[in-house]
C-alpha cells in the first residue's frame, strides 16, 4: 500500500488508484509536465501530484467527470482566452473526461510556471543578497 496516513506517498500510487483510462490521462498530464518542466520534483501536495520548482508550480488531480489541472492564479490568468471554453476558478481548470486533454496547452501553462517561478527565485536571491549583514 502506498499511502501514509496523511494521503499518497507518490505520484505514482495516487494514478494507480484510478481505473485505466483515468490513469492514460492522468499519466498524459504528468508526461507532459514533465517535459516542460524537466527539473521539477515530483510530490504529493494537498492530496495531489504536484511538480515543484522553487514552490509549487502546477497540481492536478483527477474527478469524477473530469481532470483538474492548478497552475496557480496566475497560470490562469495568462491563459484566460484559451481557458475560456472550459470551467475553472481563480487558480484552477477543469479539463472534462469525455474530451481530449488540451496537452498542447497544458505544456505551455507549465512553461509558464517555470519561467514565473524561476524569475521568483532569482528575486528572492538578489533580495538576501541585498541585506544588511
Amino acid at each position: 500500500m502506498d499511502k501514509t496516513p496523511s494521503g499518497y506517498a507518490s505520484i505514482d500510487a495516487y494514478i494507480a488508484d484510478f481505473s485505466p483510462e483515468i490513469q492514460e490521462k492522468l499519466e498524459a498530464v504528468r508526461r507532459t509536465v514533465r517535459e516542460a518542466a524537466p527539473d521539477a520534483k515530483e510530490i504529493i501536495s494537498y492530496q495531489m501530484p504536484t511538480f515543484y520548482l522553487k514552490g509549487n508550480l502546477v497540481h492536478f488531480a483527477a474527478f469524477k467527470q473530469h481532470i483538474g489541472f492548478y497552475p496557480a492564479p496566475s497560470g490562469i490568468e495568462a491563459f484566460q482566452e484559451e481557458l475560456a471554453a472550459y470551467k475553472g476558478a481563480k487558480g484552477s481548470v477543469q479539463f472534462p473526461l469525455d474530451q481530449p486533454l488540451p496537452l498542447e496547452l497544458v505544456r505551455r501553462i507549465t512553461a509558464f510556471r517555470v519561467e514565473e517561478n524561476l524569475a521568483k527565485g532569482k528575486k528572492k536571491t538578489a533580495a538576501k543578497k541585498q541585506e544588511p549583514r
